[in-house]
């Protein structure tokens, strides 16, 4: 993307106000953005883009935006994927459109990217509000991914390793929240979202 681009996308988004949060898995990411989605209805969650198929009950444009492999290139071509990666053989984005749409209108989006798209979006915007959930140490997050029974022995322990790497990059973030309690974390996070009030 050229630099003359970045400032022409840029210069959309001087009304509104874009929170990206990040998080290792487990650290109860979902469940804190879902609590803040009802606290905030206002709030508009910036729906990713992704060419694999749906999973089942999985619905398109709530869940994710699912085009083709030809689309998402074609929008990569246009510059208007504000950061995108390419995991498991299918593309995953976010459109720079979806977020000018929203917040040139004033409004307060939250994105939900891991850190390597967080350092993508920061560029185009860097007057992002940036948050990163913790889990209280490796130790209970292993026990949650356990509890949690969707992964075995060995994706647990890459999800651990990926975890370490995320949680040495938490200073890209303005604010940290230590997900322990949960209603403690919830009400971090709202107290955040509060600080930046939608223009009246």
């Amino acid at each position: 993307m050229t630099e003359h681009s970045r400032h022409k996308i840029q210069s959309k988004f001087h009304k509104g106000c874009l929170f990206i949060v990040s998080a290792p898995s487990g650290a109860g990411k979902s469940t804190l953005c879902q609590a803040v989605r009802e606290r905030f209805p206002d709030l508009v969650y910036s729906i990713s883009f992704t060419t694999r198929p749906p999973r089942a009950g999985e619905k398109d444009g709530l869940d994710y935006f699912f085009i083709s492999t030809a689309e998402f290139e074609k929008r990569i071509q246009q510059e208007d994927m504000a950061e995108w990666a390419k995991v498991h053989g299918h593309y995953y984005g976010t459109s720079a459109s979806f977020l000018n749409q929203y917040l040139s209108a004033g409004r307060r989006v939250l994105l939900d990217i891991d850190v390597e798209g967080t350092r993508q979006i920061i560029k185009l915007f860097p007057d992002s509000v940036t948050i990163f959930i913790m889990p209280p140490s490796l130790g209970v997050l292993r026990e949650r991914l356990e509890k949690r029974g969707a992964d075995d022995p060995e994706a647990i322990n890459k999800r651990l390793a990926a975890a370490k790497a995320e949680i040495a990059q938490k200073d890209l973030y303005q604010h940290i929240i230590v997900n322990d309690q949960l209603d403690d974390a919830i009400e971090a996070f709202c107290d955040i979202i509060s600080r930046y009030p939608p223009p009246s």
